[in-house]
């Protein structure tokens, strides 16, 4: 038997279609949020204890270019988390599972995730 399989693939060679791109921007995302979610609950039981400890993180937040830039960055995760699953529930409903049509909702998903981001970032610094 012939073996005509590829060996010593370079991966970075490889075109990834956007529905690879679509899910593993998704993945990441949801890493995020979960890793997110750990740093900032320890934040919002200090903020909840008391008035001063609320005004102090709100001008860490309000100040703080930096501290800005993760939370710009863990909400567009969340954003792009959160249409990633709807694209999915979407899909899981029997639509846009044709090649074509799965590269177009990914697509979709990937466009609104940086609108999403852009606004989010307005929404931060100005």
């Amino acid at each position: 038997m012939r073996k005509e399989r590829p060996t010593n693939l370079a991966i970075q060679t490889m075109a990834l279609p956007i529905t690879a791109y679509a899910s593993i921007l998704h993945r990441v995302s949801g890493v995020i949020v979960w890793a997110a979610l750990v740093a900032l609950l320890p934040l919002l039981i200090f903020a909840i204890q008391s008035q001063e400890h609320f005004t102090t993180l709100s001008t860490l937040f309000t100040e703080n270019f930096l501290a800005q830039f993760i939370v710009w960055g863990l909400l567009t995760a969340l954003g792009y988390y959160c249409l990633g699953t709807v694209k999915h529930i979407i899909q899981e409903f029997g639509y846009f599972e044709e090649l074509a049509s799965g590269c177009m909702i990914s697509r979709v998903a990937i466009g609104l995730g940086i609108v999403l981001s852009i606004v989010i970032g307005a929404l931060i610094w100005l």
